[in-house]
């Protein structure tokens, strides 16, 4: 391979960060292009960095005030074109791991397997293909998981309104903030159950935990 893998590598645990770089730089046909320490820094880099492939924690400070960068990384790989997600994670639950597969990541790699399996991750998604770490697969192989779904079926403003939704804000207090009528947040937010095969109430709350948004 003569042209490098443009990487960027996010974590909110500078020490994981350059243990990663370290690693990763030490292959001559990788270039590290960034670093990102929450879903903000991420989010500017992948707008003015281009990259191949990003290697991300999930558990780290989100955009507007969340916990996590499962937005950001929907909004990403909604895009025509778009760099490869490896996510390099500690979680260890097969809803979780299942759901980050459904928005579309190419990778998941448990931090405590071996750091070839990152280096494994990383040409597998570099090749389209999709890499499961020995810790993740084996939770995923032994665990039932819930029905495969894609968030990537929702417009943006109906994953907006679903967002808001499983954050505990009401229909009437939705359309207030996004100054709409409760009529046509209703209507968003059944559209929304529909595509993602949702019938209940419980249902939309299981899949919005599912994919580590609550």
């Amino acid at each position: 391979m003569t042209d490098k893998i443009r990487i960027i590598v996010a974590d909110d645990h500078e020490c994981v960060r350059a243990g990663v770089k370290r690693l990763l730089q030490a292959v001559p046909h990788i270039e590290i292009v960034g670093e990102g320490r929450d879903a903000h820094t991420l989010a500017e880099l992948l707008d003015t960095r281009e990259c191949d492939i990003v290697v991300t924690d999930i558990s780290m400070p989100g955009l507007d005030g969340g916990s996590n960068v499962v937005s950001l990384l929907r909004r990403v790989l909604r895009g025509r074109t778009h760099p490869a997600v490896v996510v390099l994670t500690m979680i260890c639950r097969a809803h979780m791991l299942s759901g980050l597969l459904h928005l579309g990541v190419s990778a998941i790699v448990d931090k405590r397997d071996t750091t070839a399996a990152l280096l494994d991750a990383i040409e597998t998604a570099l090749a389209g293909d999709v890499y499961l770490s020995e810790h993740v697969r084996i939770e995923m192989e032994t665990t039932d998981t819930p029905p495969q779904l894609r968030a990537s079926d929702l417009s943006a403003r109906e994953w907006e309104i679903f967002q808001l939704y499983v954050q505990g804000f009401a229909v009437h207090q939705i359309a207030k903030r996004l100054r709409r009528s409760g009529k046509t947040i209703s209507t968003q937010k059944r559209t929304a159950m529909r595509k993602l095969g949702l019938e209940t109430e419980s249902d939309l709350i299981d899949y919005a935990r599912q994919i580590g948004l609550i």
